[in-house]
């Protein structure tokens, strides 16, 4: 859901009826952003799950702002003010779609319970939308589980023979004079790389349908990031670009350091390939709360909204040449450590992949 169920806005030209409420919602830890006319509402950013929206404002009808919000976000709930409370309004609030429609001044408990209601009534939704993304996928990993069981060792079998006749071919035609062997060797590289490249796949569709089982010990994330950016620093030099980290504490959680390591491994080479020449790709590890943050950045293009759900769906992939499971593996390593990853943007524009794991105290 990009709304926060904890933000509001609220659209009254009464500044000092606005700043009352607005104090009591602040009280109850909601964080409310204010709109004084129907132009100024619809000019702000959409970050709000509920609008309370007086009926009379001074360049237009709140009824009709709230239809306009609801479409611009079908999520958002709508609670209409007004202190002219007629029959008309009360229909013409319904046909809006309105959640509520209250009359003012309405007292505190009366305002705050209707925005609990109104806040539970998007969360739902958004767990229902949530629920079904699951379900889909679930049904997806099936299909991977089934595909990977019967497959693999039927691809496995022809590739590693291809992969030893092509090995035995290298070395007899190392054999031959120097001059020979640039245009014989140029193309066998290029199919000894296919076969790698499907191998790979292979283990990929291998590890995602049936993820390996391990005993959680306390490993130090900061020396995982370190392993994983010396491994790509060359990699990121010769695409031109410069490896950041920026690790303030010394971070410890109860997982599998290999898994770890190949979820980064994933993440960063994603953000090394999107971002063009010059840029920068940064790993940040920090400390927040009772958890671990841990963030992949770049100076890319970044990711569309409208792409962001489906990143982390087996399959899809924006590449013309990939399997579609490099982000799904990260998830599922994720979700394994009892951990959770989404997508924003980065300070620059880019991507900002953020991963969250529960923190553990090192034995």
């Amino acid at each position: 859901m990009s709304a926060n169920p904890r933000t509001l806005l609220l659209v009254d030209d009464n500044r000092a009826l606005a700043d009352n409420l607005r104090e009591i919602l602040e009280e109850a830890g909601y964080a409310v952003r204010l709109a004084a006319s129907y132009a100024q509402a619809i000019a702000m950013e959409s970050d709000y799950a509920v609008a309370l929206v007086d009926v009379r404002l001074p360049d237009g009808d709140g009824t009709v702002l709230a239809s306009v919000l609801k479409q611009r976000n079908p999520d958002l709930e709508v609670i209409l003010l007004t202190g002219f409370a007629t029959l008309e309004s009360a229909v013409a609030a319904v046909r809006t779609g309105a959640w509520a429609y209250l009359a003012k001044p309405c007292s505190p408990d009366d305002l705050l319970l209707t925005i609990r209601q109104a806040t539970r009534h998007v969360m739902l939704v958004e767990e229902k939308r949530e629920l079904a993304r699951r379900a889909v996928m679930a049904e997806k990993l099936a299909a991977v589980g089934t595909l990977a069981a019967g497959l693999s060792h039927e691809i496995r079998n022809p590739l590693n023979a291809a992969s030893l006749q092509l090995t035995l071919l290298e070395r007899r035609l190392r054999r031959l004079p120097a001059d020979t062997q640039a245009q014989l060797i140029e193309p066998l590289d290029l199919v000894q790389h296919e076969i790698r490249r499907l191998s790979q796949i292979v283990t990929d569709f291998l590890q995602f349908a049936r993820p390996r089982e391990f005993t959680p010990v306390a490993v130090d994330l900061g020396a995982v990031i370190e392993s994983v950016l010396a491994l790509l620093q060359a990699q990121a030099e010769q695409s031109g670009l410069h490896l950041e980290r920026v690790i303030e504490s010394r971070a410890y959680i109860a997982g599998d350091a290999g898994l770890l390591q190949q979820a980064l491994i994933n993440l960063v080479l994603n953000a090394l390939q999107a971002t063009p020449a010059g840029g920068w790709v940064r790993v940040t590890l920090a400390e927040q709360e009772q958890d671990i943050v841990l963030k992949v950045e770049d100076s890319g293009p970044g990711i569309p909204p409208s792409m962001r759900p489906r990143i982390f769906e087996p399959f899809f992939t924006t590449k013309e040449i990939g399997s579609g499971l490099g982000l799904p593996l990260v998830h599922s390593i994720v979700q394994q450590h009892d951990g959770a990853i989404s997508v924003q943007d980065s300070e620059v524009g880019g991507a900002s992949v953020v991963v969250t794991l529960p923190r553990s105290v090192p034995r």
